[in-house]
C-alpha cells in the first residue's frame, strides 16, 4: 500500500512482496485479495473512516489510513471474523505507524464493526442517487463513471431505459478479481499444452487461449520459454482480427507487418508468431530503450523480429508505405483495465485525455502514412473513453481521403469460430468486462486506399 502511494504498480509490485516473503497458495490469495480489495474500494472506505473518525481522512496520517483502509475490508470486503481483522490491524499500526496510533486504529474499527456494508452504504452515499452515487458505491472516480456511460450508449448497448443496469453491471464486474488468462502463441504452443501442463482450461472467448485456474503462470513451461505468455483474451482477439483482415489485390509484392507501440509485446507475440509462420518479416518498434528490451524479452521465442527502438510518430515519414500491416495499440488512460490495476482509478485524472490525445492522433496519422495502399491498420486502446477511441479515428480520417473504415466486428471470433456476441451497432469493436469477460479494449479497422482506388 506504501509502494503504491509512492508511484509504484500493484501488479508488479506485490508479486515480487510475495515471492520474497516465500508467501504460496492460500496465503497468496488472501494477501493479493486484501491488497487489491482494499485498493479498488478506497473512496467508499474512505467515506466510511470519515464517518467513524468524525475527521475528514485528510486529517489522519498517511500510513495510518492505508492500515485502517486494509482492516476496513477485512470487516466490510472480506470474510474475516471481526476480533481477529481488529487485533491484527491495530498491532500492524503499532508496528509500522506509532504505539500511540494503536488505540486510534482500535476506536475508529470498532466503530466500523457495528454495522455491515449495506448500512454503511447507506450512510455515506450521496443523496439524489445518480452518477455520485453509483461511483461511491462501486468505488470509482465520477468522471470514470460518466465515460463508461457515454461509450455504454455509443455503442449501441444500452439506452436510456437501460443504461444505468448496464452502468452497475460494469461497475461491479469491475471490482471483481479478474482470472488469468494464457495465450498459445500460433506455430510456438498449443491450447492442449496449456492445459495438460498447467492447471488451466480451454478459453470459450479466444481460439488460442486457457484461463488459469490457479498457480504462478510463470511456472507453466511454455511461459518460462516465451512460447506462451499471461494475455488477456481481448488482447488475443484484438491481435487475431488484425491478422486475419485480408489485405487489397492490389497489393503486390512481399508483405511487412509493423507493431508501432509494442511494449510490452503481448500483442507482437500473436502477431509476430503468425507473421513467422507465414514467412513474413515483422517489426516490433518501442520509443524507449527500456520498454523495448520488455519486447525483446517477450518475443524470445521469435528471434528473427527486429525489436527496434524509435519515435511511433516519425515512421510515417521515415518509412512511407513500408508496411503492408500496422497495429497501433496506442498509450491510453487504461480505464478498461481497472480489474488488473486498481490503482490507476484514482491515479487516472480527466487532464490526462488533453495530454494522450495528441499522441494518439499522431501515432494513427504515422500509421496510415507507413501503411501501403491497399494495407490495413489496427488502432487499439485498453480504453473504452470515447476521446480516446471513437473521436480519435473520425478526427484522423476527416482530413484524409485516402483511408477507409472496415467494419471490424466479423473478424471477432470465439473459441468455437462463432461471431462474438455484443459487439455494438459497428463498424468498431468495443469489448467490455461484464459482457464479454475480457479488459475494455477497442479496436477499428481501416484500410488505405489503394491507387486504383
Amino acid at each position: 500500500m506504501r509502494a503504491v502511494a509512492d508511484g509504484a504498480y500493484a501488479n508488479l509490485e506485490l508479486p515480487r512482496l510475495l515471492k520474497r516473503s516465500h508467501l504460496q497458495g492460500r496465503d497468496a490469495a488472501f494477501t493479493t485479495e486484501l491488497a487489491f480489495g482494499t485498493l479498488r474500494h478506497r473512496s467508499f472506505y474512505d467515506a466510511v473512516i470519515a464517518r467513524a473518525a468524525d475527521r475528514p481522512v485528510s486529517a489522519i496520517d498517511d500510513r495510518a489510513l492505508d492500515v485502517l483502509r486494509l482492516g476496513v475490508h477485512q470487516l466490510l470486503g472480506m470474510r474475516v471474523p471481526d476480533h481477529a481483522a481488529l487485533d491484527q490491524t491495530v498491532g500492524l499500526a503499532r508496528a509500522v505507524v506509532s504505539q500511540g496510533s494503536g488505540g486510534f486504529v482500535n476506536a475508529v474499527l470498532r466503530r466500523v464493526s457495528e454495522a455491515d456494508r449495506e448500512t454503511w452504504l447507506e450512510r455515506v452515499r450521496p443523496e439524489g442517487g445518480g452518477v455520485p452515487a453509483l461511483a461511491l458505491e462501486h468505488s470509482h472516480p465520477d468522471w470514470i463513471v460518466t465515460a463508461f456511460r457515454g461509450a455504454l450508449l455509443a455503442s449501441g448497448l444500452a439506452d436510456a431505459s437501460s443504461i444505468e443496469n448496464e452502468v452497475t453491471s460494469l461497475l461491479t464486474v469491475d471490482n471483481d478479481p479478474p482470472k488469468v488468462a494464457l495465450v498459445a502463441r500460433p506455430g510456438l504452443a498449443t491450447v492442449d499444452e496449456l492445459v495438460d501442463s498447467a492447471d488451466a482450461a480451454r478459453s470459450t472467448t479466444s481460439p488460442i487461449g486457457a484461463v488459469l485456474q490457479g498457480g504462478d503462470p510463470g511456472a507453466v513451461p511454455a511461459v518460462r520459454d516465451g512460447r506462451a505468455a499471461a494475455q488477456d483474451e481481448g488482447s488475443q482477439l484484438l491481435a487475431l482480427a488484425l491478422a486475419e483482415v485480408p489485405v487489397d489485390d492490389s497489393v503486390t509484392g512481399p508483405e511487412c507487418w509493423l507493431d508501432l507501440c509494442a511494449g510490452p509485446g503481448g500483442k507482437s507475440g500473436v502477431l509476430a508468431a503468425i507473421a513467422e509462420q507465414r514467412g513474413i518479416p515483422f517489426v516490433a518498434n518501442e520509443v524507449s530503450d527500456h520498454r523495448a528490451e520488455l519486447v525483446r524479452q517477450t518475443l524470445r521465442a521469435l528471434p528473427g523480429v527486429e525489436v527496434r527502438t524509435g519515435d511511433g510518430r516519425t515512421i510515417g515519414e521515415e518509412e512511407p508505405t513500408a508496411y503492408t500491416r500496422v497495429l497501433v495499440d496506442a498509450p491510453c488512460t487504461g480505464l478498461g483495465a481497472l480489474r488488473r490495476r486498481p490503482e490507476a482509478r484514482w491515479r487516472r485524472q480527466p487532464s490526462d485525455l488533453a495530454t494522450l490525445g495528441p499522441l494518439q492522433r499522431d501515432l494513427l496519422r504515422s500509421a496510415i502514412d507507413a501503411t501501403v495502399p491497399g494495407g490495413v491498420i489496427g488502432y487499439a486502446t485498453c480504453s473504452p473513453h470515447l476521446a480516446e477511441t471513437t473521436f480519435v479515428v473520425r478526427d484522423v480520417l476527416k482530413k484524409r481521403d485516402d483511408v477507409e473504415i472496415v467494419d471490424a466486428r466479423p473478424f471477432f471470433r470465439d473459441a468455437s469460430g462463432e461471431g462474438l456476441a455484443d459487439l455494438g451497432d459497428g463498424p468498431f469493436v468495443q469489448l467490455w468486462p461484464h459482457r464479454h469477460g475480457t479488459d475494455g479494449m477497442f479496436f477499428a479497422l481501416l484500410r488505405r486506399r489503394s491507387l486504383a482506388d
